[in-house]
Order: structure tokens, then C-alpha cells, then sequence
């Protein structure tokens, strides 16, 4: 089954509720973990990662807090999804050549069409759009 992991959900609500706030505010992951009943330290690396890779700014201090960095209607959900978990793949074989049966698959190809497929429909959606 195809799914977004909770990691990449949570950061997707992380980011909604940033998406809401003015660049001058900054909300906590302790208030966005209440807000939405996720879990408090998964939310926090997940920001914290968020944070390395420029999608959000932190700003330490007592009233410190998350804001967003970038405009999110420049980043694409395949971008969005790799930068947390890898490569948006159907199978292993989709991303990595090692795979035993490489050589008398007899799916791979329409596999990796589906893949292709699917990897342009998530290119052509902008974070900015999941937003809405």
C-alpha cells in the first residue's frame, strides 16, 4: 500500500499551521505537538530536520519558536517527500539496481511507467497546494 509515512505527515500539519502565521511570528513544536495530539519528539526532529534543510528557521530563546523560511509554492511534494524519507519509488528496483530477479522481472517496465507517472503528478503539486 502507498502512503505518506507519519513523519512526513506530521511535518505536513507542522507546516499548515506555519503556513497560517505571519514571517514576524513563531509557534513551538510544543504547541503545534498540543494542537494536533502528535508526538511531542518526533515533531521536534522532524522541525529540527525541517530546520537543516532550509524549509523552516529557528529561532532559539524563550519566545522562540518555528517560522517558515521558503515559499512553499517553489517546492514540489516529490521534493518535499525525498528531503524527509529518500527517493519517491513503487519498488526497490525503481531506485536501486542491485535487485535479483533484475534480469527476468517481468514487471519492471510498466512499474517503472507507473513511477514515472506518479513521480510527475507529486512534481506538479506545490507544498503551497497541500496548504489549501
Amino acid at each position: 500500500m502507498l502512503k505518506l509515512s507519519r513523519k512526513t505527515e506530521y511535518a505536513l500539519m507542522a507546516l499548515r499551521h506555519l503556513y497560517g502565521k505571519t514571517t514576524e511570528q513563531l509557534t513551538s513544536s510544543k504547541e503545534i505537538a498540543a494542537t494536533y495530539r502528535i508526538p511531542g519528539e518526533l515533531l521536534a526532529k522532524t522541525l529540527q530536520q525541517l530546520a537543516r534543510e532550509g524549509i523552516v528557521e529557528t529561532v532559539q530563546g524563550p519566545l522562540g519558536g518555528y517560522r517558515l523560511k521558503v515559499n512553499l509554492e517553489k517546492v514540489s511534494l516529490t521534493d518535499f517527500i525525498e528531503l524527509l524519507e529518500g527517493p519517491v519509488a513503487l519498488t526497490d528496483c525503481s531506485i536501486d539496481k542491485n535487485c535479483d530477479q533484475l534480469g527476468t522481472c517481468t514487471i519492471r517496465t510498466p512499474i517503472h511507467r507507473i513511477n514515472d507517472t506518479m513521480k510527475n503528478v507529486f512534481n506538479n503539486v506545490t507544498l503551497a497546494e497541500v496548504m489549501q
